[in-house]
């Protein structure tokens, strides 16, 4: 971890809305392009930020002042540093304090949320069905922590951060991204045919065709999903189906049956505007859509050395069976 500093919705009177909040080109000004014409999107580009992803349920307006923004930042900043000691810093799988990297103020629309529609910047509810499973899956894991597997879920489950655990996808990583503890970072190379998305978190890479060839088969599916992409004026539109199952976004709340869309906007030479509707109709009752401004960083990737088959996940298989073990020792007495 390093610190560094820092889909159409069909509603018209909301398209305007978005468009006024969002950061505009300043005048006269001529942002980057390629040598073959396109926007010039690439760089590495930081997306971390205080905004949370809902509205706070005690707010009404969608827009701070600047002076309610900074208010919010001064407050958020301190409980993030209460938490070292309301939490023990050396608890195993856990950080104190010092290596998060959660930004410093909110989003440069001094949004109060990142979720843009629905237009209350909720999170719209859960399906029935997507209700009764994550009921079942915590009533499942009822005493164990969350980098531990379910008792018994030795290969499928590792709980509800899984997927990072095993390294098998970050956890701001998607798709789609979304502002985390850390690593808040993508990078992206374009060519005339192609772009690739490479996010800082486990260094996974999503090489997305611009060359209108047709997706994957249906029955072809991968843990990022299916993606290709098109312009639409000077916005990059990158669209993605058949996900193997859940990704790292919502941790986890996604399925297979995600369809993702979304579009990385240069709006100013510093400012690339991220914007992804998501679309689960077994999860959420609607699709949903959400916006952060991205800052470009003059600061490289590092590597973050996560790989598949670690060490440490070993040890956490081992201890969860000891832990198991011993419970039906004591039971059986």
């Amino acid at each position: 971890m390093i610190h560094r500093s820092i889909v159409p919705v069909s509603a018209l009177a909301f398209v305007i809305a978005v468009a006024a909040l969002a950061p505009a080109p300043v005048a006269g000004q001529e942002l980057p392009r390629t040598p073959w014409g396109a926007p010039d999107l690439q760089g590495v580009w930081d997306f971390r930020t205080l905004t949370p992803m809902e509205r706070p349920a005690e707010l009404e307006q969608d827009v701070y002042t600047a002076e309610e923004a900074a208010e919010f930042e001064a407050r958020r900043l301190a409980e993030i540093a209460a938490l070292d000691d309301e939490e023990p810093a050396d608890v195993v799988g856990n950080y104190n304090q010092f290596w998060f990297d959660r930004g410093t103020t909110v989003v440069e629309t001094n949004r109060t949320s990142l979720v843009t529609d629905p237009p209350d910047g909720r999170i719209p509810a859960l399906t029935a069905a997507a209700e009764r499973r994550q009921a079942a899956e915590a009533k499942a894991r009822e005493g164990t922590g969350r980098h531990m597997p379910t008792p018994g879920g030795f290969v499928e489950d590792l709980g509800s951060n899984g997927l990072q655990v095993r390294c098998l996808m970050g956890f701001n990583a998607g798709p789609p991204m979304e502002p985390r503890a850390y690593n808040n970072n993508v990078q992206i190379f374009q060519t005339e045919d192609h772009v690739v998305l490479l996010t800082e978190m486990v260094h996974d890479a999503r090489v997305v065709p611009l060359d209108g060839r047709p997706h994957l088969p249906a029955d072809l599916r991968q843990w990022s999903g299916s993606s290709r992409a098109h312009w639409d004026g000077d916005a990059l539109v990158v669209e993605t189906t058949n996900f193997l199952r859940e990704t790292s976004f919502a941790r986890g709340a996604s399925t297979r049956n995600l369809s993702l869309v979304e579009r990385f906007t240069r709006v100013a030479p510093g400012t690339l505007l991220y914007e992804a509707t998501v679309d689960d109709p077994t999860v959420w009752t609607r699709p949903w859509t959400y916006s952060v401004p991205m800052t470009l960083n003059p600061d490289p990737l590092y590597e973050y050395a996560c790989h598949e088959g670690n060490y440490g996940l070993y040890n956490i298989l081992a201890g969860a069976l000891a832990d198991q073990l011993e419970a039906e020792a004591a039971g059986s007495r």
